[in-house]
């Protein structure tokens, strides 16, 4: 089923986007939860009306996601983590950690748009951040051994 978003669904699309998904999801949950509208051609139509009279809007939210990439790109975190003797680390960081490390740093950004698997090693990383359809930042980690304090 083809239907058309009206917010932005993690892990599907973002609003305004057309995408397929499957009969049962879109209308047992997409719809009824005011997320999408099913994408009939008289839709789709007013779609394209609509986003034409949109466009200056949309460019200034790009500007604003791709100035927060900068701001994301040139920011690099350092993860303290407890860690064994013989070095294995003691649980694992993961998006909520970044996102609480970017907070403090005084940049606010949802959890979720943080593409992190777990990681469960000492070491640098990288993780990408999904601000924009077409914007897309690179947040570098560094997971170091918590210091003891004596």
């Amino acid at each position: 089923m083809e239907i058309i978003l009206k917010k932005d669904v993690i892990g599907l699309g973002f609003k305004d986007d057309i995408v397929e998904v499957k009969n049962g999801y879109g209308r047992n949950y997409l719809i009824p939860q005011g997320f999408a509208v099913i994408a009939s051609p008289a839709a789709k139509k007013m779609l394209a009306e609509e986003l034409k009279q949109r466009a200056h809007k949309l460019a200034k939210i790009k500007a604003d996601a791709e100035a927060l990439a900068e701001k994301i790109n040139a920011v690099s975190l350092t993860i303290p983590v407890k860690v064994s003797a013989a070095g294995a680390v003691y649980g694992s960081v993961n998006n909520m950690m970044l996102a609480d490390e970017l907070a403090k740093q005084g940049i606010e950004i949802d959890r979720k748009i943080i593409a992190c698997k777990d990681v469960k090693a000492l070491g640098s990383f990288e993780a990408p951040v999904k601000l924009h359809r077409e914007v897309t930042a690179a947040l570098k980690f560094e997971v170091v051994p918590a210091q003891e304090e004596a």
